[in-house]
């Protein structure tokens, strides 16, 4: 059975390892790293999923800032390891770890992914019609989802790293 822990320190290097096996070694050419350089991802929303002791997948999200005064999540990268993928595992932690945002009180994420795939969490690029991205991106990739109702409505302008570490609101009970 598999097992959703947070990501702690001594992860790195595994996830580091699964992240370059999913997305190659140049992966960190993508516009999506430019918002994470110099930036902490949120320990708290930064999850993995373990079978058998063996890390198979990991999730991780970074504070953002939407035309520089609406604060968001940046969700990802999510990699699954070669042998355990077609299992849901990406989906598992997709899942937790939005359900988690929620209950911290953040009220919008971020990606860029493939919209079939990000579609059934709520996911669209419609959210993120008027946003714009610090480099290269195809615009039906960069998606937004609402964890607050009206969220992005009426936002436009550049996404940027969050100059310092988002706060989320004080957590709600369940």
């Amino acid at each position: 059975m598999y097992q959703i822990t947070t990501e702690q320190p001594g992860d790195g290097p595994e996830i580091e390892q699964l992240l370059d096996q999913a997305f190659g070694a140049d992966r960190r050419q993508r516009t999506t790293y430019r918002l994470r350089e110099g930036v902490p991802s949120l320990a708290e929303l930064c999850f993995v999923l373990r079978g058998a002791r063996l890390l198979c997948a990991s999730i991780r999200y970074w504070p953002i800032m939407i035309a520089g005064r609406q604060p968001a999540l940046l969700l990802g990268p999510v990699a699954v390891g070669q042998a355990w993928r077609g299992r849901n595992l990406g989906k598992t932690l997709i899942r937790h770890s939005l359900a988690r945002a929620k209950v911290l009180g953040h009220d919008a994420v971020l990606l860029v992914g493939d919209a079939d795939y990000y579609r059934p969490f709520g996911f669209s690029a419609a959210l993120t019609a008027n946003l714009s991205l610090p480099g290269p991106v195809d615009p039906g990739r960069f998606q937004g989802c609402e964890l607050a109702p009206g969220a992005l409505a009426g936002l436009s302008g550049p996404v940027g790293p969050a100059a310092e570490r988002i706060l989320a609101k004080p957590a709600q009970t369940l």
